[in-house]
């Protein structure tokens, strides 16, 4: 019986000396298994969530209430009309994850941030000044991610965005730089940090800022990793680890910026065939990650980049089809969580809020009209194409028929219709657009246009505001973004926060720490 107790007491003490030792020292204990994701809304806060749930819901209205023609209606012009969706609201997604927190979202030196501070804090648990990339503010000290630290561990990890590669929120979880801008320099590191999976927009300086280096492709595939960018060899990669692979949309499926184009593009001005969507390069990212066999899971980042371009232009009707193209991606990762709800962990937040973008208008007053948005066919981008081509061809001193008529078509403003005020508005925006009237660096152009398409952007104005929604910037803000979670102790994801906060929840569920 003593010896019994005697062997019982031993065993307390071993245990016990054990976990006192490896907390002292900060050895990492580990996990059997972990499946992580993190989605960042580039520019998105609870706004943004907001107008696309709004949105939705009032095209679900619109149609539920007796649309003549219901392929017009739900969720986007010339998309046929889900009579099951009649039996339940239409939601986003994550709104209904049964977690939620906000974050701030602060730098170092301002507290309105940009994506590479943002991203710093989310990628590896510490702040920095804005432009920097997983460094200290002063460029010469490396933060280790949480990405690094969980591949380091033997976890498969994957990197997606909407926009390039090599743009500030995707670099931050595999690159280090003192500047954002270092577009090369973070690409080349693609290769050197032994992740798994890159996949969505291209790069922006593929031969180097001064066009003279070696082609960043030619250097991902002397490094071994696979590298694809066609609809046809993307649906050929396996679904199974084993391959490292870049996966990128082909040429004519990524814009100027070498990004994914807008949803709303994609749906009415592209060739919707030749794009690779969000969600389909996160639902190839879980197949080649995901290892049945592996012990220890995957992380994966995906971000959807360019809601935050969207909110600079301060077109919320863009904004808000990229942020239902977002929840689409989500949604293939809840598919994965709901086969694995014990070993999987969704995370989804903003970087930052971008846009002041707001729901109530001076001349709306309480009213809101979301359906209203339904009119608009492309993005700010697209139509100042449009613009841009019309200028070119001598156009009339005064906005004429055709012109108002292409701005019917694009954004459903009836100019018979519109207020004198708005009148006056689109006149002198067209005579600035046309004529070159536009006093490049004047306090006035700026507050009015944000260095956009005169034209273009106030007919983004006139059609946010119609529906009841107001802009205070062409800039990021300071505002707190929401935290969503579901899964393996997604409590953890409760109450107020930092965005430092967020790596660090992670590498506690995880169970492998950052670097003190």
């Amino acid at each position: 019986m003593k010896r019994r107790n005697f062997l019982s007491l031993f065993l307390f003490l071993f245990l016990f000396l054990s976990t006192s030792i490896t907390n002292a020292l900060n050895i990492d204990s580990g996990a059997a298994k972990n499946y992580v994701f993190l989605f960042i809304g580039d520019g998105m806060s609870v706004v943004q969530v907001n107008a696309s749930e709004y949105y939705l819901t009032s095209l679900y209205n619109k149609c539920a209430l007796g649309e003549a023609n219901k392929n017009n209606c739900y969720p986007f012009p010339g998309d046929k009309y889900d009579t099951s969706a009649q039996a339940k609201l239409p939601r986003i997604s994550f709104t209904q994850y049964p977690y939620t927190g906000i974050a701030t979202t602060y730098g170092t030196n301002s507290f309105t941030p940009d994506s590479a501070d943002t991203g710093t804090a989310l990628a590896t648990g510490k702040k920095t000044k804005s432009g920097t990339v997983s460094m200290d503010p002063t460029g010469k000290t490396i933060y280790t991610t949480i990405a690094e630290v969980l591949k380091s561990k033997g976890m498969n990890v994957g990197i997606v965005s909407s926009v390039s590669i090599d743009h500030a929120t995707p670099a931050v979880f595999y690159s280090h730089s003192p500047s954002r801008n270092n577009y090369y320099d973070i690409a080349k590191q693609i290769p050197t940090s032994g992740f798994d999976y890159f996949a969505g927009g291209g790069f922006v300086q593929p031969t180097g800022s001064k066009k003279d280096q070696k082609n960043i492709v030619d250097i991902i595939k002397e490094s071994g990793m696979k590298y694809v960018n066609s609809r046809a060899d993307f649906e050929t990669l396996p679904n199974a680890p084993g391959q490292r692979v870049v996966a990128t949309n082909p040429s004519a499926g990524l814009d100027s910026s070498q990004a994914l184009y807008y949803d709303l593009d994609r749906r009415y001005v592209n060739k919707p065939n030749d794009h690779i969507t969000l969600a389909e390069y996160t639902k190839k990212g879980i197949d080649l990650l995901y290892d049945p066999k592996g012990s220890n899971g995957f992380f994966m980042m995906v971000e959807s980049g360019k809601i935050d371009w969207a909110n600079h232009a301060n077109d919320a009707a863009s904004s808000i089809a990229d942020v239902i193209a977002f929840d689409e991606a989500i949604k293939t990762a809840y598919d994965f969580y709901k086969q694995h709800p014990n070993e999987t962990i969704i995370i989804v937040t903003g970087d930052h809020e971008c846009g002041g973008m707001t729901i109530g208008f001076a001349g709306t007053k309480y009213s809101t009209n979301f359906a209203n948005l339904s009119s608009q066919k492309m993005s700010y981008i697209e139509f100042g194409k449009i613009v841009s081509s019309y200028k070119n061809a001598s156009p009339p001193a005064n906005i004429a028929d055709d012109m108002k008529r292409m701005i019917s078509d694009t954004f459903g403003l009836d100019y018979s219709k519109l207020t004198d005020f708005q009148k006056a508005q689109l006149e002198d925006a067209y005579d600035r657009s046309m004529a070159g009237k536009a006093i490049v660096g004047s306090e006035q152009d700026y507050l009015l246009y944000g260095g956009y398409d005169a034209l273009t952007v106030t007919c983004t104005h006139i059609l946010n505001e119609i529906s009841g929604i107001a802009w205070t910037s062409y800039s990021h803000t300071g505002v707190p973004v929401p935290v969503y979670a579901v899964g393996k102790e997604s409590n953890k994801f409760t109450g107020q926060m930092d965005n430092t906060d967020i790596p660090k929840k992670l590498s506690e569920i995880t169970g492998y720490s950052l670097p003190k």
